[in-house]
């Protein structure tokens, strides 16, 4: 008998492949059809629209009074937020310190900086020259240790910076405490077993795994302190993005445009921010997540061909 008529048994047996056919959802197409319909009817309604004036939009894009706003809107936010995550450090410790004084203390300050308005406690700092002309520091009938003139500050950027800071510090103790507490009493008790100290179990056990939970809410807490800043007009601080932007506008009487040129810059620089902030939620969530890394894959391609 020919080998062409003789038939495999395991052949027979294997089914047939099954021809997949994809599921359709025309739905979804339809909801995206119109959404662009009407995002692009948006578009060429406010490019035709006068009202816009997008002739003032491109005269004060790139405008150096725009760009120094920028600058100084940049600097505010980044000198806010340090002093923001390092005082709210110093009061998660405190909140989670056996001292009840200091639980009170921490307690206190938190449940003021988060009970008022961000607003009215930066007029608060835009007062501070009226309720206090200097700070003397010493023992009381005795010697002055310290001496500070608050009139010769450059008031309105330094009273920003610390009024923004205090209250963000308030909600940055609660990040803290929160990112620390997700940390398991096992994980400190195992490092202690293994010999490590306190600071050593705070630095390479505590803190790493903490981070995970840390950045992702403090590259939020950062981003909104951008856009917080523009409420220092409180003090008033008018050098900043928003402040030199309304106050171009009062002279040309052109709002609009201005508008949209502060938020052109405020959204550039929120897009910067949150690259950051990718990079660096990626960074701490080595090892958690169980795709592999570039590294790991150029890793195990080496150890895959050594063993060749």
């Amino acid at each position: 008998m020919p080998d062409s008529l003789v038939t495999d048994p395991a052949a027979e047996l294997e089914p047939e492949p099954i021809t997949a056919v994809p599921l359709r959802r025309p739905g979804r197409w339809l909801a995206a059809g119109v959404l662009i319909v009407l995002l692009a009817l948006f578009v060429y309604g406010a490019k035709t629209n006068p009202a816009y004036r997008w002739d003032t939009y491109r005269k004060y894009l790139f405008d150096s009074r725009i760009s120094h706003g920028a600058l100084v809107t940049f600097e505010l936010t980044v000198l806010a937020m340090s002093i923001g995550v390092a005082l709210g450090m110093v009061l998660a410790v405190m909140r989670l310190s056996p001292n009840p004084v200091l639980r009170a203390v921490s307690w206190l300050y938190l449940w003021i900086f988060r009970g008022t308005p961000v607003y009215v406690q930066l007029l608060f700092w835009g007062l501070f020259t009226s309720l206090y002309q200097t700070i003397d520091l010493g023992v009381p009938f005795g010697p002055q240790l310290l001496h500070v003139n608050v009139q010769n500050w450059s008031q309105p950027f330094v009273f920003a910076m610390i009024g923004l800071g205090l209250n963000e510090a308030a909600y940055m103790a609660e990040i803290v405490r929160a990112g620390i507490n997700s940390v398991g009493d096992g994980q400190r008790e195992a490092s202690i077993a293994l010999g490590m100290s306190w600071g050593q179990t705070i630095r390479r056990t505590v803190l790493p795994q903490a981070m995970r939970v840390i950045v992702p809410p403090t590259g939020n807490e950062l981003i909104s302190m951008l856009k917080t800043t523009s409420l220092v007009t409180a003090i008033p601080l008018t050098t900043e993005l928003y402040g030199v932007a309304r106050t171009i506008s009062g002279a040309n009487f052109q709002p609009i445009p201005l508008l949209l040129v502060a938020a052109t810059w405020y959204l550039a620089i929120t897009s910067v921010l949150m690259i950051g902030q990718h990079y660096l939620e990626r960074y701490y969530s080595r090892g958690v997540s169980r795709q592999l890394t570039a590294r790991q894959l150029r890793a195990m391609t080496q150890v895959h061909e050594i063993g060749k």
